[in-house]
């Protein structure tokens, strides 16, 4: 966890005009609002907190990498699109392999999430497999682009510059709102968003009005991995991504859903927001006033406790708005606050 701090692209960003600690906040703040998204999918198509969500992420993360550093293509952002491919396709294969057999078989929730904590450790082993295999069949040509002939740590991806920043400062928090407009669209304007809120509501309702739930679930499923590839696309662009990197992000993933409410998809954006660029934010500042203090020795140590600050975030916000910023009666608060009268 020590260096997760460094691979998480402070060194990044230092010829732009803007603090590298408020960039960085705002790239990983919509990363993890993406990442949000996918779990809450899953979550509202099955009522089952997936744990394997963070291996979507990776998925998309080597699919998009891999594809931009065999085929020469020219920027690792054209790859993306086999990231968002590969993410959803994992999810669709863990949902009809895995969850909905045992959801027909009336299993339980703990079950069910034993299950996919199941599908996390097998992702786990694929990945290790997937490293092997790269770097044996491809050693020499990831040898030759700078890899040191290895795919364990992948090393971050280049970008593209705007106004002398990273293009993610712009790409990442566009493609968020895009994503949030383009939900509103498919959920409130389109049949098959009617459907999709009628499975979710009431499943075997929906199916005496002839809703077809299994096909809604299923591009349901698509749509979470895809999203949570795309974010791990992104991500690979952002920063080095170390082989474990599902069981890091997880936390964050799980922390942003939780705060925003666990079932509500514009609450998982925002309390990803929070979480992502919280967590970055405090770490950086709280790595500089320890070392201001005690020296970079023992500011480094910080880092060991990067994965405590989205906790802390969630638990404070969580005493305040048990259910979630999305349960609060906003309009309510801003009138006991003495914002609205």
């Amino acid at each position: 966890m020590r260096n997760y701090l460094t691979l998480h692209g402070f060194r990044a960003h230092k010829n732009g005009m803007i603090d590298p600690t408020i960039s960085n906040s705002i790239i990983y703040g919509s990363l993890v609002g993406l990442m949000c998204v996918g779990l809450t999918v899953t979550y509202l198509t099955t009522k089952v907190p997936n744990f394997a969500v963070g291996d979507f992420v990776v998925v998309g993360t080597y699919a998009s990498a891999a594809s931009f550093i065999l085929w020469d293509v020219q920027s690792p952002y054209l790859t993306i699109p086999i990231g968002v491919a590969f993410g959803g396709l994992s999810a669709v294969a863990m949902y009809l392999i895995v969850l909905r057999p045992l959801i027909r078989r009336g299993s339980s929730l703990v079950v069910l999430m034993i299950a996919t904590l199941a599908v996390d450790i097998i992702f786990t082993g694929i990945f290790e497999l997937f490293v092997d295999y790269m770097g044996s069949k491809y050693g020499r040509i990831l040898n030759n682009k700078g890899y040191g002939g290895q795919f364990y740590i992948l090393g971050q991806l280049p970008d593209l510059r705007i106004f002398g920043e990273s293009g993610l400062l712009f790409v990442a928090p566009v493609v968020l709102l895009a994503l949030a407009f383009g939900l509103y669209l498919l959920l409130t304007k389109s049949k098959f968003g009617v459907a999709m809120r009628a499975a979710i509501e009431n499943a075997n309702l929906a199916r005496t009005v002839g809703i077809n739930v299994d096909r809604v679930n299923l591009v349901s499923w698509f749509l979470a991995g895809g999203i949570a590839g795309l974010a791990g696309g992104l991500f690979a662009i952002w920063t080095a991504t170390p082989q474990g990197n599902s069981s890091l992000i997880i936390v964050d993933i799980f922390a942003g859903c939780v705060l925003g409410g666990l079932a509500s998809i514009y609450g998982a954006i925002i309390g990803g927001l929070i979480i992502g660029a919280g967590e970055t934010y405090l770490t950086s500042a709280l790595v500089k006033l320890v070392s201001s203090m005690y020296g970079p020795n023992v500011g480094a140590q910080v880092n060991d406790f990067q994965k405590g600050i989205p906790l802390v975030i969630m638990i404070i916000v969580l005493l305040v708005a048990p259910q979630g910023l999305m349960a609060v009666n906003w309009r309510k608060f801003a009138k006991r606050v003495g914002v609205l009268r």
